[in-house]
C-alpha cells in the first residue's frame, strides 16, 4: 500500500501536477487514494529523502523548488551513464532491439505530428529506458532515474517550449541512425550533444520563472 501511495505521489510530483513550492496535504491525498493516514506519510518520508518535498516543522509539507545544484550534478551523472550506455549499445545491439527502438522512433514521430506533448514526453522516457535495457544491467534504469529526478522535473517544463520536442525528435533520430551504424564514437557524441542542452536550456527557465527555483 505505502508504496503505490509512493509512487502515485512521485508521479504526480514529475508531473508538476504538484508544483514546486506547493502544500502537500495529507488529507486530501487520503481522500483520492483511499488511504488512510499511515502510508502517505511513510510516502511522504520517501519523498522527502528523493528531494522531492520538504518536511517542516510546525509548518508542514511542500514540494520542493527546482535547485540548480542539484540539476547541475544531476545532468552531470546523467550525462555520464548515458554515454557509457549507448557506447554499449551501439556495439552490442541485437537486430530485435534495433526493431523495437525503431519502433519506438515511429511512435515519437506520429506524437510531434499530433502536436501530443505529453504523449511524446512518455515515448522519450521509453526510448532512453529500452537504451539503458538493452545493456543488460538490470538496475541501471532505476540508478538513472533516481539520481536526476530534478532533471527529469525540469524537463517536463522545458518540452511545451515551442519547437523543443521536434528538436528533441531530431537528436533521437541522430542517436538511433548512429546506433542502427553500430558507431560507437557517432552514438557517443550525439549523447552528449542530447544531454548537453539541458543545463542551458534550464538556466534560462529558471530565469523566465525564477518562482519555481531555489533563492540564490
Amino acid at each position: 500500500m505505502a508504496q503505490r501511495v509512493y509512487q502515485a505521489m512521485k508521479e504526480a510530483i514529475l508531473a508538476l501536477d504538484f508544483p514546486p513550492g506547493a502544500n502537500v496535504r495529507k488529507a486530501p491525498i487520503c481522500e483520492k487514494l483511499g488511504v488512510s493516514r499511515a502510508p502517505v506519510t511513510e510516502a511522504i518520508a520517501r519523498l522527502a529523502n528523493d528531494g522531492l518535498v520538504d518536511v517542516v516543522p510546525q509548518s508542514g509539507t511542500h514540494v520542493s523548488y527546482f535547485s540548480m545544484d542539484e540539476i547541475r550534478e544531476g545532468v552531470f551523472l546523467r550525462e555520464a551513464l548515458e554515454v557509457a550506455t549507448v557506447a554499449k549499445v551501439a556495439r552490442d545491439i541485437t537486430d530485435d532491439q534495433l526493431k523495437k527502438l525503431s519502433r519506438n522512433m515511429r511512435l515519437q514521430e506520429l506524437l510531434v505530428d499530433d502536436d501530443d506533448t505529453a504523449g511524446f514526453y512518455q515515448a522519450d522516457e521509453e526510448f532512453h529506458h529500452l537504451l539503458m535495457e538493452f545493456t543488460g544491467f538490470q538496475r541501471l534504469p532505476d540508478v538513472a532515474q533516481t539520481v536526476s529526478l530534478q532533471v527529469t522535473r525540469a524537463r517536463l517544463l522545458l518540452l511545451p517550449t515551442p519547437g523543443r520536442v521536434a528538436e528533441t525528435l531530431e537528436e533521437h533520430r541522430a542517436l538511433f541512425n548512429a546506433i542502427r551504424n553500430r558507431d560507437e564514437l557517432a552514438a557517443q557524441r550525439e549523447m552528449h550533444r542530447h544531454i548537453g542542452q539541458l543545463l542551458p536550456r534550464i538556466a534560462a527557465l529558471q530565469a523566465e520563472k525564477p518562482e519555481l527555483f531555489e533563492k540564490q
